[in-house]
């Protein structure tokens, strides 16, 4: 009886030891280790390959994807900044609504310019894949909210 109480809280202490627990830093994205050349190349490669791209669309395509990774990176870098001196703080509503208007004009800017590289069937297979994107960040999102 003795043994089997030893076993058990050896078990359960190396239940506990074997979960990773980097507080804060394990939400940190492993993209935005890469820079904004390296993150639209893959994007690029990715959209390539499912939508089966021809040369002249990849280099239109590689030239958005990089603008919008430097973009991506400059404003992460800047939240990440304000967050490490304390100066950041929750945005008013007011503020939020601007964010989230610009965010709307940018994606169909965006949009815009994907209809014009891809033709219709390919134009189609990107606003599917967006969508499965989206609705995958969202159940994360959940799953995250859940937890505590």
């Amino acid at each position: 009886m003795k043994r089997l109480a030893v076993m058990v809280l050896l078990l359960t202490s190396l239940g506990v030891v074997a979960q990773k627990n980097d507080g804060h830093k394990s939400r940190k994205s492993p993209k935005m280790d890469l820079t904004a050349e390296q993150m639209a190349t893959l994007q690029t490669k990715k959209m390539t390959l499912a939508l089966d791209l021809t040369k002249t669309q990849q280099e239109k395509i590689m030239k958005l994807q990089l603008d919008e990774a430097k973009s991506r990176k400059e404003k992460w870098e800047e939240i990440k900044e304000k967050k490490d001196s304390g100066e950041w703080q929750k945005p008013t509503s007011e503020e939020r609504f601007k964010m989230e208007n610009a965010r709307l004009d940018h994606q169909i800017a965006l949009q815009t310019k994907m209809k014009e590289i891809l033709d219709d069937e390919q134009y189609q297979s990107w606003k599917k894949m967006k969508k499965q994107k989206a609705m995958h960040g969202k159940k994360r999102m959940q799953q995250r909210g859940s937890r505590g």
